[in-house]
């Protein structure tokens, strides 16, 4: 199926890693034209390099970017608009913040910054992009997020509170830029066996004297298709929301996650 990809423009946030990197090079293998950004130039220029090795692409354009500070992002559209001429795929993307219950977060300074990180971000990689998805006739806007969109997750207060008010941002934008062609979902991840996963995997096997192999089973037992998903897998459905042949799909909040969520 030619997913009509070629050729088109995307920035991936946090894409040195884990699922935004997994979903840049998703992306390249459709013959995206990418804008990278992450924290580290290093990092940035591997993933690249990884990108390049992998697909062929050649046409990849890194900005080491905090996607806590406005002027930072504002920096990473700017560039990418000058050597692109525009943009057409937005996959907004940032590290969780910390675990922790309601007892552990009694001053103000961890909600600040969780909603900056997850909620502010998006808002700002979001507004930098409009106008220019505007200019070329539409657009998709991806924001990835966690399975806490949809039901809380133990230990994650901050994550439970701050992610569903981005995908409630996701659903009124759907509706608003619904005129300008432009679509927006939002994708939640479940347990994909990212290397964070998998070293919260490996220390919970050491605390309890298991095996990797028995901290798996234990932790996969409550997923009906009993296994982690993997990075690629979770990128698949982004490239697809991101493509031609997803031109009616707005507004959704879509799972990624082995079927553990159990509401319809």
């Amino acid at each position: 199926m030619d997913l009509q990809l070629t050729g088109k423009v995307a920035m991936v946030a946090a894409s040195s890693r884990g699922l935004g990197r997994a979903t840049a090079i998703g992306l390249a293998r459709e013959g995206v034209k990418l804008s990278l950004a992450a924290r580290t130039a290093e990092a940035l220029a591997k993933v690249a390099d990884d990108i390049r090795e992998e697909t062929g692409l050649d046409d990849v354009l890194t900005v080491p970017t905090d996607v806590t500070q406005a002027d930072q992002i504002q920096r990473w559209a700017d560039q990418t608009f000058q050597r692109y001429g525009g943009v057409d795929i937005l996959v907004t993307n940032a590290g969780g913040p910390p675990h922790g219950v309601w007892e552990d977060f009694q001053t103000d300074e961890a909600w600040i910054q969780a909603f900056e990180l997850n909620m502010l971000s998006t808002i700002r990689m979001i507004r930098a992009v409009v106008p220019s998805m505007r200019e070329r006739g539409g657009g998709r806007i991806l924001n990835i997020q966690s399975s806490s969109v949809k039901s809380p997750i133990n230990n994650l207060i901050l994550s439970n509170t701050i992610r569903p008010g981005v995908a409630g941002l996701a659903k009124s934008l759907s509706r608003e830029l619904a005129d300008d062609n432009i679509l927006v979902n939002t994708v939640c991840p479940g347990a994909i066996y990212t290397d964070r996963l998998r070293s919260g995997t490996l220390d919970r096997a050491q605390r309890a004297g298991l095996t990797e192999e028995e901290a798996i089973a234990e932790r996969t037992s409550g997923i009906p298709l009993k296994r982690f998903g993997t990075p690629e897998e979770f990128a698949n459905v982004v490239v697809f929301l991101a493509s031609g042949r997803a031109s009616y799909v707005t507004g959704s909040a879509i799972m990624v996650d082995g079927g553990s969520f159990s509401a319809i």
